[in-house]
């Protein structure tokens, strides 16, 4: 039996699990995982909490706590978000387990002997009242490129890497002293050895998805620069050399390990040989932030270890919220708990995979989120499963009939429902994973329109054969589906095959070692169930979402946003004069205004800027009615980036003061101000 290994991203042990997570990372991996199972493959899927670095050591000195309480808190959180999605991993460990640090240390010790980590001085930030060297997240300052505010290690704004030394007014983030630079000795990975064997790797593997290829030959075509890796803080694994003892390894000199050693424990417990998973196929999925990680860093230290590389590495792309990039230190969030306390974990499976191809930035919308479900999976799947069922209780007594003459309608339909799986099967295999569920949701759509198109409730009246035959190809349908959504909404399929009286099995949460032998099998999709198999009564498998729940969604969204909308609106930051400069300000004629429901502040106004109406979204409500602002004329910043507010779109910006008094003007439509 072919053997199959895959790792999810290592979730970062200061936060719970949001829906970009899942997006980019878990539910893919997770069908991916469920489809080789029901393939008959030995599958082993694991994942850790990321619970060293800098993040979580400032955070543990700013609370005045120790770093280990805080991953304790954190590693039960995501793996309960986890769960609570039917993520089904075989193993979810912690990099602060002891087996961990023994096998981290192992790997690092092995490329230091064989010459692939070297000791260099470099220069480094120090703090004379921590009295200590500041690794990068303890530094924050200006960004030497675009002038922002930024940490260390990387400017959030322009997203250059940067050196602590890099930053311009360092200063340390626990005292918030001026650190000075002092030279340190650390240990550096010969990462510019591996440039050829990379390069090869890379160009050769027609299996790595072009979106992450291409990221990793950027990387490549700049050259590779060797790589630090370690730090001088306690929380980490210490560097495994005789006579260091105030270095830890840096996190991404041990964090894949925790792929292995996440494996390896799972393996112990049940007797089992984890490289020989390794061996045999490994796929990375990860976010698309850590590409190069995973393509350049990991795969070096790979082969300075002569072990394999892995099959493949599929990257996710974000997921932004409402048309803006998510922010959790702002609110602008949803957290999969949350999330699930209101919508089944199906919805979410569904919508995260049918919105946008894995390999592309997509955006969750409450309103489409709504749409989809109600229109895709309501009307459409759980519409045609529901009628199918009713109609063969009805007229069959619960019997699949035995097909009449088939016309030319009918072999048409049962040629695409038997083409179907080797479809979804080839996209699956192809980390496709959308375009195996629009196969399946397009052909859905097509099974209705034949139904209604043959209308069994008439022929078995009419032409009795006809309707025999189209509740057989129906039921054929049905139970294909119950098997190839099988992957992708676990919970629903059982539900269909509970009805029709199939093996049903335990889908929630992680795998159980007993569980390891799918009663769900890719091959039954290969197979039509007899005439005369008999099914139970039909029961609702998707509910509409109403309004009124979108709405309350909406709202708990948006008062966070307007209460930091009303807080920056009191805050003044100088800026330059060249930044200024860049301020395209335009009259405008207001022509249409109108509340926007749910909102006590927005109103959605149609401007006139001369050459085109333009929608503005403007915090207005408070202080006018819509009739009063028709016609007035008004200063527009033009040239903003489109946002949206409430859930509508705004491009632009009107001119108003502190107390949201419109700046008016005489000027002429059009006009632009200098």
């Amino acid at each position: 039996m072919s053997k199959l290994f895959i790792s999810c991203a290592l979730p970062y042990a200061n936060g719970p699990c949001h829906l970009g997570h899942l997006r980019s990372t878990y539910i893919p991996a997770d069908i991916y995982a469920r489809y080789n199972r029901m393939n008959g493959v030995d599958t082993v899927m694991v994942c850790s909490t990321d619970e060293h670095g800098t993040p979580i050591a400032v955070r543990a000195e700013q609370e005045n706590k120790s770093p280990k309480d805080i991953t304790d808190v954190y590693h039960e959180l995501i793996g309960n978000d986890l769960k609570a999605c039917d993520i089904s991993l075989d193993s979810f460990r912690r990099t602060t387990d002891e087996l961990h640090y023994e096998m981290a240390q192992d790997f690092f010790k092995h490329l230091y002997d064989k010459g692939y980590i070297y000791e260099k001085v470099i220069d480094q930030l120090y703090c004379d009242t921590c009295k200590r060297s500041l690794p990068d997240r303890y530094v924050e300052g200006i960004c030497p490129h675009c002038e922002s505010e930024a940490r260390g290690d990387q400017c959030e704004v322009c997203g250059r890497h940067l050196n602590p030394t890099d930053l311009k007014e360092p200063h340390c983030l626990i005292c918030d002293g001026t650190p000075h630079v002092q030279q340190s000795k650390q240990y550096y990975f010969k990462l510019h050895e591996f440039e050829e064997p990379l390069t090869q790797w890379i160009n050769n593997n027609d299996k790595l998805p072009k979106n992450v290829k291409n990221f990793a030959k950027e990387w490549l075509n700049d050259g590779l620069k060797d790589w630090i890796m370690t730090r001088d803080m306690n929380w980490g694994i210490p560097v495994p050399v005789e006579g260091v003892t105030d270095k830890v390894l840096y996190v991404w000199a041990e964090a894949f390990v925790g792929y292995q050693s996440s494996a390896a424990t799972w393996a112990k417990e049940h007797d089992l040989d984890w490289k020989e998973y390794w061996d045999d196929k490994t796929v990375h999925f990860i976010g698309k932030d850590i590409i190069y990680h995973h393509t350049i860093f990991w795969p070096s230290m790979l082969l300075g270890h002569e072990w394999n590389l892995p099959y493949s590495v599929v990257g996710g792309g974000y997921l932004s919220l409402e048309g803006r990039k998510m922010s959790t230190s702002k609110g602008w969030v949803i957290w999969v708990k949350e999330f699930l306390d209101q919508f089944d974990s199906d919805l979410l499976r569904y919508y995260m995979v049918i919105n946008a191809p894995l390999n592309r930035d997509t955006d969750f919308s409450w309103d489409d989120f709504q749409r989809r479900v109600n229109n895709e999976l309501t009307d459409n799947l759980g519409n045609f499963i529901h009628r199918t069922f009713t109609f063969t209780n009805k007229f069959f007594e619960g019997k699949i009939p035995e097909p009449g003459n088939y016309d030319e309608i009918d072999t048409e339909f049962e040629n695409k429902i038997k083409k179907l799986p080797d479809k979804v099967s080839e996209c699956i295999e192809n980390f496709e994973f959308r375009d195996g569920l629009v196969e399946i949701m397009a052909l859905t759509k097509e099974a209705n329109k034949y139904f209604n198109d043959k209308k069994p409730w008439k022929a078995m009246k009419e032409d009795p054969e006809s309707a025999k035959t189209c509740l057989y190809l129906s039921n054929q349908l049905v139970y294909k589906l119950a098997i190839l959504l099988t992957p992708y909404i676990p919970k629903s399929t059982q539900k269909i095959r509970d009805i029709l009286g199939m093996p049903v099995e335990d889908v929630e949460g992680f795998m159980k070692f007993e569980n390891r032998e799918p009663k769900v099998t890719w091959t039954e999709a290969k197979e039509f169930l007899e005439a005369g198999h008999e099914i139970k009564k039909a029961k609702p498998l998707f509910n509409k979402i109403e309004d009124k729940i979108i709405e309350e969604q909406k709202n708990k969204l948006y008062a966070l946003e307007e209460e930091n909308n009303e807080e920056d609106e009191n805050m003044s930051d100088l800026i330059s004069i060249d930044e200024f400069g860049k301020v395209q300000l335009v009259v405008g004629q207001i022509k249409e205004a109108e509340r926007i429901d749910g909102s006590k502040n927005l109103l959605k106004l149609q401007v006139d800027l001369g050459d085109e109406i333009r929608q503005v979204v403007a915090g207005l409500a408070k202080r006018y009615d819509p009739e009063e602002l028709i016609d007035r004329k008004v200063i527009v910043v033009a040239n903003l980036e489109p946002a949206k507010l409430f859930g509508v779109e705004s491009n632009g910006m009107l001119l108003a003061t502190d107390s949201m008094e419109l700046l008016t003007t005489e000027g002429n439509v059009g006009e632009h101000i200098k």
